[in-house]
């Protein structure tokens, strides 16, 4: 099922239309959809589509050699290229008479093999390519090669590339778009335990409820997210062991360097390269309080950003001995459910903000926000510590809308709102302009008509924050 990316199938059908050179890298983590992206654009083109595999250079030289023997009509027979230069060669001599796209899938594959390639097909650009129309796809699954190889100032490509994507997991809404049968309660709660990604999605089973397909998925040693997390730290990192228990410690809960170490024995002074490559690799984010830069602040606080991960951390890898004796079912049936509410509470402020930012580029909220984000730190009148779990900030204005998020079936919604009103003071320089209560449901009908004529109070259930 292909749903969403409209705004990258429009950047790359805005490219086409200049029919001029172009050299796109779209990269990714593994399974994001990238591949379903460039054949969703390639499919109503001129396209020839090939994809790298772990094998030798000469067997991905001739696997290409093929498909442009396929491509124009040419018999097989021939034999493969000599070289790549000579393949390149040939596609720029054809670039000449016709317009046709080139998919290089998995590029990294045949980097590996070949560490020259890059550069044949730097001299093929320079001297050959870029006076066609032809549309070039470099695309990839291993980030750190594809940043290095293809985008990295070293590489003989740099400067090459006329744009770049690098994609990410679908938001909650279009993730709900692969989860049709379900309501927005079900849906959110799937996305915070499977994330954004695609194929992810797509191993969910629509008639099971999501203890049965957290089961079947995570808590068996045959389900298809059981290795997941580790197999993409095997693909992507030198020590996967090592990273594996940082992710599991910031999934528990130590959220800094200090608490990180503490936990895991790893110096406090090493830490930091591994949590950029983290962050690097989409897996872990690193936040700041709002108003302070998240590369330099000292209070930054680490999260995990990856659903997939973040639940895998938290639930599945601590209970690893029970799962290999075939006890994995029983497992997810008495996972607590107030530790997977506890959990999908966390998630729940993420989706918060996600729609936070949806607005405001739609410019629907009621200030014209330019930032979203959160804030923590001490209460200038109660001298304790304190939080705005969401904002949205007119950095231009300096009005700020602050928000609550309750993932509860009830709680106090008067003493909340009180709460957030006590808050308007928080931060330096801003004055808060609206504030907005995020519920699991719906306030009552109390709340409701009590908070009816107030224009500055927003009251948003998770029901709404779907529609």
């Amino acid at each position: 099922m292909f749903v969403g990316r409209e705004t990258e199938l429009k950047q790359l059908e805005e490219l086409y239309s200049a029919e001029t050179f172009q050299m796109v890298v779209v990269y990714g983590r593994r399974r994001v959809g990238k591949t379903a992206l460039i054949t969703r654009f390639g499919e109503d083109k001129r396209t020839i589509y090939f994809t790298a595999l772990e094998q030798s250079d000469a067997d991905n030289l001739a696997d290409f050699s093929r498909r442009i023997y396929e491509f124009f009509g040419l018999p097989v027979s021939v034999g493969a290229f000599a070289s790549w230069s000579d393949a390149f060669d040939y596609i720029a001599k054809k670039a000449r008479e016709e317009r046709f796209v080139l998919i290089f899938d998995e590029f990294p594959y045949a980097v590996r093999r070949n560490e020259s390639l890059p550069s044949v097909l730097q001299v093929a650009i320079d001297h050959q390519l870029k006076g066609t129309g032809i549309f070039l796809i470099l695309c990839g699954s291993n980030q750190g090669l594809m940043e290095s190889q293809v985008l990295g100032k070293r590489s003989p490509l740099y400067g090459r590339r006329t744009a770049q994507m690098r994609l990410n997991q679908l938001g909650y809404r279009d993730a709900a778009k692969m989860l049709p049968g379900l309501d927005p309660q079900e849906q959110f709660r799937f996305y915070g335990c499977f994330g954004g990604v695609p194929y992810y999605l797509e191993q969910v089973h629509p008639d099971a409820d999501l203890r049965e397909n957290l089961a079947s998925l995570y808590f068996s040693p045959t389900g298809f997210l059981y290795d997941e997390p580790l197999g993409l730290l095997r693909e992507e990192l030198d020590e996967p062991a090592l990273y594996a228990s940082i992710l599991r410690a910031v999934a528990a809960g130590a959220n800094r360097p200090k608490l990180v170490s503490d936990r895991t024995q790893i110096s406090q002074t090493t830490l930091p390269k591994y949590f950029r490559t983290l962050v690097d690799l989409g897996i872990l984010e690193r936040v700041a309080a709002f108003g302070e830069n998240p590369k330099t602040s000292k209070r930054a606080i680490y999260r995990v950003a990856d659903a997939c991960y973040d639940f895998w951390f938290r639930f599945v890898m601590p209970r690893t001995s029970e799962i290999e004796q075939g006890l994995g079912p029983i497992v997810a049936k008495r996972l607590p459910e107030a530790q997977l509410a506890g959990y999908l509470g966390h998630r729940f402020e993420r989706v918060c903000a996600e729609w936070l930012r949806e607005q405001a580029i739609a410019d629907s909220l009621p200030i014209q926000a330019t930032s979203v984000g959160s804030w923590w730190g001490t209460n200038p009148t109660t001298h304790a510590q304190d939080d705005i779990d969401v904002l949205a900030a007119d950095k231009e204005a300096k009005t700020l809308l602050i928000g609550e998020c309750k993932y509860r079936e009830s709680f106090d919604e008067t003493a909340e709102l009180a709460d957030l009103e006590s808050k308007r003071d928080l931060i330096k320089d801003y004055s808060v302009s609206h504030i907005a209560l995020f519920s699991k449901t719906p306030v009552s009908a109390g709340t409701r008509e009590k908070y009816q004529a107030r224009k500055d109070v927003l009251l948003v259930s998770l029901d709404e924050l779907y529609r």
